[in-house]
C-alpha cells in the first residue's frame, strides 16, 4: 500500500493528525524564542589589560609578550590579535571556529592565570571575556538631570538595577557616565617630611590595616568556631586613626599627615542624551529568551521607576529592542499576508476547489516546519521568518503538481478516490526527487563555515524544513483532500483565468517550440549568446560580502588628535551635537566622551577609555525610509567633512560579521619607524583611489610622552631607591590603591592613597613632589630625576606575535567596494616593500576568504549529490544532464534583475543563486520526467517533447508564479540584507520559466536519453 492510498483509506486518522499538526505549531509560535539576529556563539575572547600610566612599548615588553608567548602554544588557535595603547592591551584570541567555547574560555583562564605572578605588580586588572551574541544589550535608557548630584543619581542608578536585576531573562545591567566612588588619602608631603616619616612606611601601614585575612576555624568540645580577625575599615574615622609612625613613644596617625575624605575619581566617561546631562543604563537577554516575553516583564518597571524619579530628574528609554523586533517581526508578518495574497491569486487558474485544497497545504506545511525549526534549536528571528517567507512560494509546488495531476485523472473519467490515490502514485517519484534536489540546493548555506554561516543558517533551514514538511503534506494530506473536495466533472478547460492561460500556452509557446524544435543549434547558440552577455554583467554589477543595515540607526565617531584630554573632545563634541539638533529626523543621540556607546548592535564593539575620542549613538525616527536614513548620512558626512580641529566620521551599521573597514591593507615587520614610514606611503596611494572615504593610518602621528629620566647614582648617594621614585611619581600624579573600605550599608569603595590637586594633575605636579630618602629626608624629584620629552607610538599591534599596522578606508556612495579593492591591490603590487616586510588584504578580503573558507568543498559535495539524485531518478546521464541544461538560464534573469535594480552581488545574493539552482531544477525534473513517461508509453520523440511541453507547462508556470508571488513583498522590502536574494530568485525564476521551456525539449531532442517502451 502507498502512502498517498494509505492517506485516503484512513480519513479520520489524517484529520487528527492534522489538526494536531497546526495545534502545535500554533503552541510554537506563541512559545518561540524570539530575536533580533540569529544566536552565534563565536570562539572569540578578549584579554583586557589595564596598566594606568604605561606607554605602549613598555605594555608590549611587560604585559603582552609574556601573555603572548604563553597563549599561542595552545590547540586550535586561529590567531592572536594584539591591540596595544596606553595603559591598556587588548589581546582577542580567536579559537577555529567549531570548537568547544566553553573548553576553550576555561583553558584560556587556566592558562593566563598560570602567568599572572610573572606581570607587574601594578597591573590593575586582567579580564579575561568571553564574547557572546547575548551581550548586546536590549535596552539603552537615560536618567536625565543637569542639577542633581551623582550621589543622589547614582542611588537612583542602583534602586533601579536592583530592581531589574530580578527579572530572570535579563543579565548584565549596568550603568555608565558616573565617575566611581573612593576613599582619597591625600598626603601632606611636606608634613611627611618635616616629621622624618618614610612614604613607604604609611602606604604599609594602610595596606596592612587594610588587609583582610580570614583566621580559619578552631574546635572546642564539639562544636566548631570560626576566627574572625581584624578585617577592613569600616569607617572613614579607623582609616583616619591608623597608625602609620612612631618615633620618641608618640604615635602618629593618618589624619596627622593627610586628609582623608569620601569623593569620586576623575570622570573619564561623560554621557549625555539629547545635549542634557545623563546616565546611561543598560541591560542584556540570556539566551535563549522570547524578548517579547522579556520586555512585558522590565517595562512596568521602567514605568513605575520613572514615576518615582524626583522631580529634577527625568527617565528616557531612548533604545528599546524589542520595539524593533516587534516592528521587524510585524513587517515581516504584513509581508507574508501579501505572499499569502498573491500566491492565492496565482492559484486562480486552478479553480476555487484545487486552490482551497493547495492553500491548505500551506499553513500546515509553514507549522510543522516551524516545529521543526524550534526542535533544532533555531529562534524566530529576521532570517529565520525570510526563510518561511521565502519557502512560502515553494511549498506549494509539489500540492500544485499533485492536484493538477488528479484533476487531469479526474477529467479521464477516473473516480475521486482512483484519481487521488493513481494520479499522486503517478507522480511520487517526481515529486520526492525535485524535493530532494531543492534540499541539495539548500545544503551548502546549511554548512558555510564561521561566523558567516551561523549567522546565516537559520534562512536555509527554514526553508529545508518547510519544504520538507511540503512534501509530506502533498503525498499525504492532498491526495485526502483531493479525494473528498475536487469534482469530476466541471468544464474541461478550466474557469476564466485557466482558459487565458492555456490559449496563452497554445498561441505562442507551441508555436514558438514548434519553430525551435526545427532549428535546434540556432536556438542553443541564442540561448548561449544570452548567457554569455549575461556574464559580462558580473563585472558591472561587482561584488560585496554584507550590506549595510536598514536601521534607522547610525554612529559619529569623533576622533581629536592625539592626546587631546577629555575636556577639549567635550568641547567639540558639543558642537557636532549642536548640528545633530538642528536636523528634524534625529529623534535621538546619545553622546558617549571618552568612550564607545554601550554595545547595542551584535557586530559593533564598543571603544574602550580614550580622552580623545567621543561616539554618538544617533537614532531617527522609526519610520524613516532607507533612502531618507541614507540621505541624512550623506548630508552630515559633507557637513562634518569641514569642521576644525577633529576628524569626523557618519558610520552607518553594517550587516554580517565585523571588519575594521571595506578596504583594509596589513603591513608587517619589525621596525615601528620603518611600519610608519611605509603606512603612510600606503594612506596616500589609498587616499588617491577616488571613492574611498576616511581613510586612517594609525601611525600617522608620533605622540610625546614625558619621561622621568632617574639619575640613579645621585639617587642612590642619597639613599633613595628607584621604586621608590617610581611609586612617588605614580602616587602624585594617578593615586595608589592600597585596598578597600566597606560602609555600613555593605558599598565598598576604593582607598587611593595621592597628594592634594583641584583637578587633574598637571606637568606642574612634577615641581611639588618630594621623595623620601630611608632616613626620612624629603628630597625634591627635580634634584633625582629630569622630566624630559620622548617621541613614543600612539598603538603597537601584533598579529600572532608580528607587529603590523592596518591602514583602512571605507567606501562612497556610489562606488563598488570590489573595484577600490582591486586598485587598492593594484597600488600595494607596485609598492617596493623592504625584506622582511610584507602586505595582506584584510578588511572584506580576509572576511570573505573565511566566509567562503572551505565552502569549495560544500559546492563539489552538492554537484555530486545533485548528478546522484538525478540519476537515481532518471537512470541516465542524458536526463540529467537535460534537466541540469537549466541552471545557466536562471542565471541570466538573476543578474539582470541585480543590475535593474542597483544592486551588486552580495553574500546574500550568491546564496540566492545556489538556491535557484535547486528551483530551477526542481521544474526540468516535471518537464524531463513527464516527457520520459510519454515515451514509455509508445509516443514519438517529438510528438513527447511537445505533449510534455504543453501538459506540463501548466504546473510549472503556476509553480513559478506562486513563488514569485511569494517573493514579491521581500524583493519589494527596504531591508537590504534580504532583498537581494528575492530580487535573484525572481529574476532567475522568470528567465528560467521563460528560456527553458525552450531550451530544454531542444536539449532533449539533441541528446534524447534512452527509454524502454513499456
Amino acid at each position: 500500500m502507498n502512502i498517498a492510498s494509505f492517506s485516503v483509506k484512513n480519513s479520520q486518522l489524517m484529520l487528527v493528525l492534522f489538526a494536531m499538526a497546526i495545534a502545535l505549531g500554533v503552541n510554537t509560535l506563541m512559545t518561540m524564542p524570539r530575536a533580533e539576529d540569529p544566536e552565534m556563539e563565536a570562539p572569540l575572547y578578549p584579554i583586557i589589560a589595564i596598566y594606568p600610566g604605561t606607554s605602549p612599548q613598555d605594555m608590549e615588553q611587560l604585559v603582552v609578550k609574556p601573555i603572548e608567548d604563553r597563549i599561542c602554544e595552545l590547540q586550535n588557535l586561529k590567531k592572536v590579535v594584539a591591540i596595544v595603547g596606553d595603559g591598556v592591551a587588548i589581546l582577542q584570541v580567536d579559537y577555529k571556529y567549531g570548537t568547544d567555547v566553553d573548553a576553550n574560555y576555561s583553558e584560556l583562564v587556566r592558562e593566563v592565570n598560570a602567568i599572572r605572578s610573572d606581570l607587574p605588580d601594578g597591573l590593575m586588572s586582567l579580564e579575561i571575556r568571553k564574547v557572546t551574541p547575548t551581550d548586546v544589550n536590549i535596552i539603552q535608557a537615560a536618567i536625565i538631570s543637569e542639577n542633581a548630584s551623582y550621589v543622589s543619581m547614582k542611588a537612583q542608578a542602583e534602586k533601579l538595577k536592583e530592581q531589574l536585576e530580578k527579572v530572570k531573562a535579563l543579565k548584565n545591567v549596568k550603568y555608565y557616565g558616573i565617575p566611581e566612588e573612593n576613599i582619597e588619602v591625600n598626603l601632606k608631603l611636606d608634613r611627611l617630611a618635616q616629621m622624618h616619616i618614610p612614604l613607604n612606611a604609611v602606604l604599609g601601614a594602610l595596606q596592612s590595616e587594610a588587609a583582610n585575612i580570614p583566621g580559619g576555624a578552631v574546635r572546642a568540645g564539639s562544636k566548631t568556631f570560626n576566627v574572625k580577625t581584624s578585617g577592613n575599615f569600616t569607617s572613614i574615622d579607623e582609616i583616619e586613626n591608623t597608625v602609620v609612625w612612631t618615633a620618641n613613644g608618640k604615635l602618629v596617625y593618618l589624619k596627622d599627615v593627610a586628609e582623608v575624605t569620601l569623593g569620586f575619581e576623575e570622570n573619564r566617561h561623560i554621557t549625555r542624551l539629547n545635549g542634557h546631562r545623563c546616565l546611561f543604563f543598560t541591560a542584556a537577554q540570556k539566551a535563549g529568551q522570547n524578548i517579547s516575553q522579556t520586555q512585558s516583564e522590565f517595562k512596568p518597571i521602567l514605568e513605575q521607576f520613572q514615576k518615582e524619579l524626583p522631580s529634577n530628574m527625568e527617565f528616557v528609554t531612548h533604545f528599546d529592542q524589542a520595539e524593533n523586533v516587534a516592528s521587524r517581526l510585524g513587517g515581516l508578518g504584513v509581508d507574508f499576508a501579501i505572499a499569502i495574497l498573491l500566491v492565492a491569486i496565482t492559484l486562480l487558474p486552478l479553480g476555487g476547489r484545487a486552490s482551497m485544497v493547495v492553500m491548505i497545504s500551506i499553513p500546515l506545511s509553514l507549522a510543522i516546519g516551524l516545529v521543526m525549526l524550534d526542535l533544532m534549536g533555531f529562534t524566530l528571528n529576521q532570517l529565520s521568518i525570510v526563510g518561511l517567507v521565502v519557502a512560502l512560494g515553494l511549498l506549494v509546488d509539489d500540492s500544485i503538481v499533485v492536484v493538477e495531476n488528479i484533476e487531469r485523472w479526474l477529467l479521464e473519467g477516473k473516480s475521486r478516490r482512483e484519481a487521488a490515490i493513481g494520479a499522486t502514485k503517478q507522480i511520487t517519484l517526481a515529486v520526492v526527487g525535485c524535493t530532494v534536489t531543492l534540499i541539495i540546493a539548500f545544503m551548502p548555506l546549511v554548512f558555510l563555515p564561521e561566523g558567516s554561516g551561523d549567522f546565516i543558517r537559520g534562512l536555509p533551514m527554514a526553508v529545508i524544513s518547510a519544504v520538507l514538511a511540503s512534501m509530506v503534506v502533498s503525498l499525504t494530506v492532498i491526495p485526502f483532500l483531493g479525494s473528498v473536495i475536487l469534482r469530476g466533472h466541471h468544464n474541461p478547460e478550466g474557469n476564466f483565468f485557466m482558459r487565458l492561460l492555456k490559449r496563452v500556452i497554445s498561441g505562442s509557446y507551441s508555436k514558438l517550440l514548434d519553430r525551435a524544435l526545427r532549428h535546434p543549434l540556432i536556438t542553443l547558440l541564442v540561448a548561449g549568446v544570452i548567457f554569455g552577455g549575461s556574464l559580462a554583467l558580473f563585472p558591472v554589477i561587482g561584488f560585496s560580502l554584507f550590506p549595510a543595515s536598514e536601521k534607522p540607526q547610525f554612529l559619529v565617531n569623533v576622533t581629536l588628535p592625539l592626546q587631546s584630554h577629555i575636556a577639549e573632545t567635550d568641547a567639540l563634541t558639543r558642537k557636532v551635537e549642536h548640528t545633530l539638533a538642528q536636523n528634524p529626523n534625529i529623534e535621538y543621540y546619545a553622546t558617549n566622551v571618552g568612550h564607545g556607546n554601550p554595545r547595542i548592535y551584535y557586530n559593533v564593539i564598543p571603544a574602550n577609555e580614550r580622552p580623545d575620542f567621543a561616539e554618538i549613538f544617533v537614532q531617527l525616527d522609526p519610520h524613516t525610509p532607507v533612502v531618507e536614513k541614507r540621505k541624512v548620512i550623506e548630508d552630515l558626512r559633507t557637513e562634518f567633512a569641514s569642521f576644525p580641529g577633529a576628524k569626523i566620521e557618519v558610520k552607518d551599521f553594517e550587516q554580517g560579521p565585523p571588519i575594521e573597514a571595506p578596504v583594509a591593507v596589513r603591513l608587517f615587520g619589525d621596525n615601528l619607524d620603518t611600519l610608519r614610514s611605509l603606512a603612510a606611503h600606503v594612506e596616500a596611494m589609498v587616499s588617491g583611489i577616488e571613492g574611498t572615504l576616511y581613510v586612517n593610518n594609525p601611525l600617522k602621528n608620533v605622540k610625546s610622552d614625558l619621561r622621568v629620566k632617574i639619575h640613579k647614582d645621585k639617587a642612590r648617594m642619597l639613599g633613595i631607591q628607584t621604586a621608590d621614585i617610581d611609586k612617588t611619581v605614580r602616587l602624585g600624579i594617578a593615586g595608589v590603591e592600597i585596598g578597600t573600605y566597606t560602609d555600613a550599608g555593605g558599598e565598598e569603595y576604593d582607598i587611593v592613597v595621592s597628594t592634594p590637586k583641584s583637578g587633574p594633575a598637571t606637568i606642574e605636579v612634577f615641581d611639588q613632589l618630594y621623595v623620601n630618602s630611608m632616613t626620612g629626608v624629603a628630597i625634591p624629584l627635580k634634584q633625582v630625576a629630569d622630566i624630559v620629552f620622548e617621541a613614543s607610538p600612539s598603538t603597537i599591534n601584533h598579529l600572532d606575535k608580528n607587529r603590523f599596522v592596518t591602514v583602512t578606508a571605507f567606501v562612497q556612495k556610489g562606488y563598488l567596494t570590489n573595484d577600490l579593492i582591486n586598485k587598492t591591490i593594484e597600488g600595494m603590487d607596485k609598492m617596493q616593500l623592504p625584506n622582511g616586510y610584507r602586505y595582506v588584504m584584510a578588511g572584506e578580503v580576509e572576511s570573505r576568504q573565511e566566509s567562503f573558507g572551505g565552502f569549495g568543498s560544500v559546492i563539489l559535495v552538492t554537484v555530486f549529490l545533485f548528478v546522484a539524485v538525478l540519476i537515481l531518478l532518471f537512470k541516465t546521464f542524458k536526463s540529467t544532464l537535460i534537466v541540469l541544461s537549466v541552471i545557466p538560464l536562471g542565471v541570466i534573469g538573476a543578474v539582470v534583475a541585480l543590475w535593474l535594480t542597483g544592486n551588486s552581488l552580495s553574500f546574500v545574493a550568491v546564496i540566492g543563486l545556489i538556491a535557484l539552482a535547486g528551483i530551477e531544477v526542481k521544474n526540468s525534473i516535471l518537464l524531463v520526467d513527464f516527457t520520459n513517461q510519454l515515451r514509455k508509453e509508445g509516443m514519438g520523440l517529438e510528438d513527447a517533447i511537445r505533449e510534455a511541453g504543453e501538459i506540463r507547462f501548466l504546473p510549472i508556470v503556476l509553480t513559478s508564479l506562486t513563488a514569485i508571488g511569494g517573493l514579491i513583498p521581500i524583493a519589494i522590502s527596504s531591508n537590504p540584507l534580504i532583498a537581494p536574494l528575492a530580487i535573484v530568485l525572481i529574476g532567475g525564476l522568470i528567465s528560467s520559466t521563460v528560456l527553458s521551456r525552450i531550451v530544454t525539449p531542444i536539449v532533449y531532442k539533441l541528446i534524447p536519453p534512452r527509454v524502454e517502451v513499456e
